[in-house]
């Protein structure tokens, strides 16, 4: 059985460059209009960290119109999520430009009284946001995927009431900021984990659903459409950013293998792609019927320039029968057993 989770990263660029009207506000109205037309819902990562700084220091006069719609989000019976970057928060913001601190740039490398510290924050401004003193959010996706090293974080996130990670995209591999996610081309379409989120610990306190990946050629992801949406996108121009983001070149080089992941990426991807990893996953599926797959497909609100493509692709799951579900939705149906020994 197949499911899809929609997910989307609601967030402006990685430097900090870009306006909430452009780039979250309006891309995400035109996705709720969408899935509100197929009765569907999709789960929105809500970059916190970057609104509260934005509010605090008065950066950005449509702030309150994307909290309103964040609550608007919830009332309409989208699925909150936490995505977190924590290097806004020891961010400065002089002559209308962000100066990102790049120092605390993954969240898992992080002092454990810091990490606390950027996740209650994180989630009390969410709290506040949707008027809410005692929702927690019930999944999670770390900054740049960053989720490594795992055994810091793991309970934190736990203990705070959240049930599910989707940082992982199986087959991932960023060298500069020493992500490796190979080890979880291994595993099945989810796992519960604790020390390492590429290991599967039925005993452990998060279940992991990754966004879905296939093993390409690398030559496969330079198509017009990716490198019109990467043109677009601003420069890295913040001091410091060099020593933890990764540059063309090393991309590059965590590119040059065999193989490489390409994502399930529903605003990257063109319709002929989108359909292709579907029918795909489909054919998986009358092989392994018993077997319960949840595909995560992802977004970011910067990169919504083609509703169309969404639309129609919505409609051919429509046609497919395959559902649209949240992770809430899908966690009761998850049962760990021998579908963790099937890998896709």
């Amino acid at each position: 059985m197949i499911e899809c989770i929609f997910t989307i990263d609601y967030e402006i660029y990685g430097n900090g460059q870009g306006s909430l009207r452009e780039v979250v506000y309006e891309p995400a109205e035109k996705l709720k209009e969408i899935f509100l037309r197929w009765n569907a819902r999709l789960v929105i990562f809500v970059e916190v960290a970057e609104l509260e700084m934005i509010e605090a220091k008065e950066a950005d006069p449509a702030i309150e119109l994307v909290k309103e719609q964040i609550r608007e989000f919830h009332r309409s019976g989208f699925e909150l999520g936490l995505h977190l970057h924590p290097q806004w928060y020891g961010a400065k913001y002089e002559n209308r430009k962000w100066i990102l601190d790049y120092s605390e740039y993954n969240l898992c490398n992080l002092k454990q009284e810091r990490m606390i510290e950027y996740l209650d924050r994180s989630i009390a401004y969410f709290r506040k946001t949707l008027d809410l003193p005692e929702f927690s959010p019930f999944s999670f996706r770390a900054g740049n995927w960053l989720l490594q090293p795992t055994q810091s974080i793991t309970g934190a996130l736990a203990e705070r009431q959240i049930k599910v990670d989707s940082s992982v995209f199986k087959g991932g591999l960023q060298s500069k900021n020493n992500l490796d996610y190979r080890a979880a081309l291994n595993n099945g379409f989810y796992w519960h984990f604790q020390q390492d989120v590429n290991v599967p610990d039925p005993r452990g306190s998060l279940l992991e659903i990754p966004t879905y990946t296939q093993m390409v050629f690398p030559w496969k992801m330079y198509t017009k459409k990716r490198v019109e949406l990467d043109r677009k996108a601003p420069g890295i121009t913040n001091e410091g950013v060099k020593s933890r983001v990764q540059t063309w070149t090393e991309r590059f080089k965590d590119r040059f293998r065999f193989r490489y992941p390409l994502k399930f990426d529903f605003c990257r991807m063109t319709l002929d792609e989108l359909i292709a990893m579907i029918n795909g996953i489909i054919k998986l599926d009358r092989r392994e019927p018993s077997t319960f797959k949840p595909i995560v497909a992802i977004g970011h609100t910067k990169d919504l320039a083609d509703i169309e493509t969404i639309d129609t692709f919505l409609s051919y799951l429509n046609q497919k029968h395959i559902p649209i579900s949240t992770f809430k939705q899908v966690y009761p149906k998850i049962v760990i057993d021998d579908s963790l020994a099937y890998v896709p």
